[in-house]
């Protein structure tokens, strides 16, 4: 546990300087490529974790329309992002039928495809549109500071304090007493933000984005957890150690980044 403990501290005071200077100097077009490769890394670990080891071909498709969806959300222009998301479910159950060789089949290959496609990359191209606006970089850092500091508290809230199980079906280690860690972490760190680096944002605005952002980014990283039960896996892959793989690590952002994107674009000034 201490060992874990301290492996998840090493790779953060790694990872999140090179995180906060890629966001803060790299330009729109490093983000872009960050944003792509943690996208074709999640769906690698997707496809892994739903289809099992081999499965060539759904790896490749998945990584391809992984990639395709990115760069439709680099355009801007949300008509091209949804025909590429609308042929790539085409494409996916039409390259199926040949690989049909048996009398009966089933088609949750394509399920789990297309699911993949809807859950990683749609969802995490949201994050390459919000950086996209002129405050773009102001907002990436409210998403990861709404994200993370609600992420720390519930660990520490939770070890410390944690009696009451949340969801012990789906993630065991959740708490009660963690989740509202979470809220009350998410709250004063974003209204913290906001007093520095948003001032132009609502009061009112930031709380209802804290509280709200912080219930949908748990609820994200709960169905990332049923993913992972369903597949009979802990962690998504080992490549962020103490955290486990990617996916672990996007679970709270592919919920949270669709939720302040289309909140900035319908309920602000």
């Amino acid at each position: 546990m201490a060992s874990s403990h301290l492996q998840r501290w090493l790779t953060a005071i790694v990872a999140v300087p090179i995180l906060f200077a890629l966001v803060l100097f790299g330009g729109e077009l490093l983000f872009f490529l960050l944003i792509l490769a943690v996208v074709l890394l999640g769906m690698e670990e997707y496809t892994r974790m739903s289809f099992g080891e081999g499965h060539p071909w759904e790896r490749w498709e998945g990584l391809l329309f992984a990639g395709a969806v990115c760069l439709a959300a680099r355009t801007g222009d949300a008509r091209i992002l949804m025909a590429v998301v609308a042929f790539s479910v085409l494409i996916v159950f039409m390259t199926y039928l040949p690989r049909i060789r048996e009398e009966r089949f089933d088609i949750l290959p394509v399920q789990k495809l297309v699911f993949g496609i809807l859950y990683i990359p749609l969802m995490m191209s949201h994050i390459i549109m919000i950086r996209q606006a002129p405050d773009g970089v102001l907002w990436i850092f409210f998403v990861l500071v709404l994200a993370f500091s609600g992420d720390v508290a519930a660990f520490y809230v939770g070890r410390t304090f944690g009696r009451n199980k949340l969801l012990p079906l789906v993630s065991p280690g959740k708490t009660v007493e963690g989740t509202l860690g979470l809220f009350a972490g998410s709250l004063l760190f974003c209204l913290i933000y906001r007093y520095f680096f948003l001032p132009d944002l609502p009061v009112g605005h930031t709380v209802a984005l804290a509280l709200a952002g912080s219930v949908i980014g748990q609820l994200g990283d709960l169905c990332e957890s049923a993913l992972k039960r369903a597949s009979g896996t802990k962690d998504s892959g080992t490549l962020l150690p103490g955290h486990g793989g990617f996916l672990d690590r996007l679970d709270c952002l592919i919920f949270i980044g669709p939720f302040v994107y289309y909140y900035k674009l319908f309920l602000l000034p």
